[in-house]
């Protein structure tokens, strides 16, 4: 069995075939963040949904320094083909245009390595009744660190925007002695790291205001 990946494992390498070609992960990802995100099937509704949103926000993932990629156990000529419907669907949301890798993983090789296989749901298997994947989601740093994971059921769609929202927050605490609070966008107050002494804070954080000794919130560091 594969190891558990938790929040800080080493994000696995692998070699795998996609609808961009062959691909080294850890290579392809080089210095860039990235996203991994797997779905359970070709040709299926909230997939379809799904795959065109990622291709019509691809710009908010490219200003983040974020590569994208897909993956399911569907083979090359599924996914080509399939391509073509997610485009055509996506058209009235928007300019939709899959460009981002999806991984061909018919023999579930990177699935297992990376625990996105559906155990639990008995109508989420293919024709000969393997277990699809799941709607997961990584976020890997240029470390290939995983900052992130996110697992959906098959019958629930993702919302990107939470995904981007998470993003936003990791770099910026990465940058800075901060966290973010709850439902925090990009542009509202942050909270101040409990590392940060009080003088320390009148130094970094001229602006912030003392809600209690362990809660003290400040505009966002100038960048």
């Amino acid at each position: 069995m594969a190891p558990s990946l938790r929040l800080g494992s080493t994000a696995p390498d692998f070699e795998a075939e996609t609808t961009a070609g062959p691909i080294k992960f850890h290579e392809w990802i080089g210095d860039s963040w990235a996203i991994l995100f797997s779905h359970p099937d070709d040709f299926t509704p909230v997939c379809t949904t799904e795959l065109g949103e990622v291709a019509r926000r691809s710009e908010d993932f490219k200003k983040r320094g974020v590569k994208v990629i897909g993956l399911s156990a569907n083979g090359l000529e599924s996914h080509n083909k399939w391509v073509k419907d997610i485009n055509e669907y996506g058209a009235q949301f928007g300019p939709t245009d899959v460009q981002y890798p999806i991984i061909a993983d018919e023999s579930r090789k990177v699935a297992t390595l990376y625990d996105m296989l559906d155990e639990q749901d008995a109508t989420n298997v293919d024709k000969k009744g393997l277990p699809l994947t799941i709607r997961t989601v990584f976020v890997i740093d240029p470390k290939k660190t995983i900052r992130l994971t996110i697992s959906y059921p098959a019958s629930t769609g993702r919302n990107f925007d939470e995904i981007l929202r998470v993003i936003d927050s990791l770099q910026i605490t990465d940058k800075h002695r901060i966290a973010t609070p709850v439902n925090w966008k990009k542009g509202d107050d942050v909270i101040i790291h409990a590392s940060v002494g009080p003088e320390e804070a009148k130094t970094l954080f001229p602006q912030h205001t003392t809600f209690k000794p362990y809660l003290r919130t400040t505009p966002l560091p100038s960048q």
